[in-house]
């Protein structure tokens, strides 16, 4: 069995090897792809991710001419994952790849065919920043439920492992955060097995490179609805 994670660029330089290497580091009872997508960088970013694919085995680098967003990102890895399951890692390090065999454990029992990690809780440290991203987060996860009829406690998370014939089965549109929305509408649709499983979150601040804007939280609203009918 072979995991592949997927881990979406865009101007991380200042940690995109150490998450590498940390995901290397994870002992798991199953082999690992890393690809890695550059999104349009700015910062040298990608030349690291190649040169990393260079230098390590197990690593796959793809690159986008132009900042497309993290949802045009994840659809380059799905096309090129190989492994059974597939896992989202973001190029920060805001989420421990520590945790991979808790959010593996659901689906290697059988349990489940998608696992969302949650930062809502309980499970871990978790890093006390913005109040008013974690009221939109929650906001935003109950207009999901309402629309999906899901109990999920953190839609907007990014660590979500999968089986990939999750992914394989469905057409994806969005480009940016709305991937998050769109994802869960289609797989609630479809009937896929959902646990979650409680995470730590290390969380950054605008100055040290988060992205996310209210503008995406917009976004969400709209793909909720959206989502909701097709």
């Amino acid at each position: 069995m072979t995991l592949s994670i997927i881990i979406p660029v865009y101007n991380e330089v200042a940690t995109l090897e150490e998450i590498v290497r940390r995901v290397n580091a994870v002992a798991l009872p199953m082999s690992k792809e890393i690809i890695l997508v550059d999104d349009g960088s700015r910062d040298g970013s990608r030349d690291v991710a190649l040169r990393l694919a260079h230098e390590v085995a197990n690593i796959r680098t793809f690159t986008h001419d132009h900042n497309r967003g993290k949802g045009a990102a994840l659809r380059t890895g799905f096309a090129a994952a190989t492994g059974d399951l597939i896992l989202i890692q973001d190029a920060d390090l805001e989420y421990d790849p520590a945790q991979y065999p808790l959010l593996l454990d659901p689906i290697l029992k059988g349990h489940a065919d998608v696992v969302y990690g949650s930062r809502f809780i309980g499970g871990g440290p978790h890093r006390v920043v913005f109040y008013w991203h974690y009221v939109g987060n929650r906001l935003l996860t109950m207009l999901s439920n309402m629309a999906t009829n899901l109990n999920l406690s953190d839609m907007e998370v990014c660590y979500k492992v999968f089986k990939r014939d999750v992914v394989g089965k469905m057409t994806l549109h969005e480009d940016r955060f709305g991937f998050e929305v769109e994802f869960t509408a289609r797989i609630a649709r479809a009937g896929w097995r959902i646990y979650e499983v409680p995470i730590a979150y290390y969380g950054r601040r605008y100055d040290e490179g988060k992205k996310i804007t209210w503008r995406d939280g917009f976004r969400a609203l709209w793909c909720i609805l959206k989502y909701r009918f097709i």
